[in-house]
């Protein structure tokens, strides 16, 4: 494949990704039940997407790293389609419209959780069975990585939840005054 044919179909595929994630093309309304089998899809979707993003980065840092800037830089621009592809699915799992500050940060410390204390204990019991260390030592890394995700999350959302009632406390206050001074003019 030549440069100017490698150019014209990543505009092309641009064109896509951008009606694709468009606001006016995702549907308003259209959240399927969270246990239904639409949900599953799209989070599997979600997942294999993510997936591709990443593993087209680490294959753009290879080929780099092999001397060939033209592959890498044509994974790197597959890996942004990529991450078009798995927002697009999220909008629809997690529409933007329905998402406050808190829910997003209670909806993080909760899957960085799950990995700390479910998936990668998990994994790397079966890797211990299997005798594969090299996992077991990259679970056990990533599970306290996740662990401290978590707790950073969970802080952010207290101190969230703090500044919004000193905000309440403070509009509260200048509603008082802005009234005291309409009713002064009265």
């Amino acid at each position: 494949m030549s440069n100017y044919q490698i150019s014209s179909a990543l505009s092309e595929s641009q064109a896509t990704i951008a009606d694709l994630t468009s606001s006016d093309t995702i549907q308003k309304g259209t959240t399927p039940p969270a246990d239904s089998q639409t949900a599953a899809n799209l989070m599997a979707a979600f997942g294999g997407e993510s997936m591709a993003n990443r593993k087209y980065l680490y294959f753009a840092k290879i080929a780099r790293r092999l001397g060939n800037e033209e592959v890498a830089k044509l994974f790197e621009e597959t890996a942004n389609h990529e991450t078009a592809h798995a927002f697009a699915h999220l909008e629809l799992i997690y529409p933007s419209s329905e998402q406050t500050v808190e829910s997003v940060l209670a909806l993080a410390a909760a899957g960085e959780m799950y990995e700390s204390v479910t998936m990668y204990p998990d994994f790397e019991r079966i890797a211990l069975e299997e005798g594969n260390q090299a996992a077991v030592s990259e679970f056990q890394e990533q599970a306290r990585e996740s662990l401290e995700h978590a707790g950073i999350f969970e802080k952010a959302a207290k101190r969230f939840g703090a500044l919004k009632k000193v905000e309440a406390y403070h509009a509260a206050r200048y509603q008082a005054a802005l009234d005291k001074l309409k009713t002064a003019k009265i």
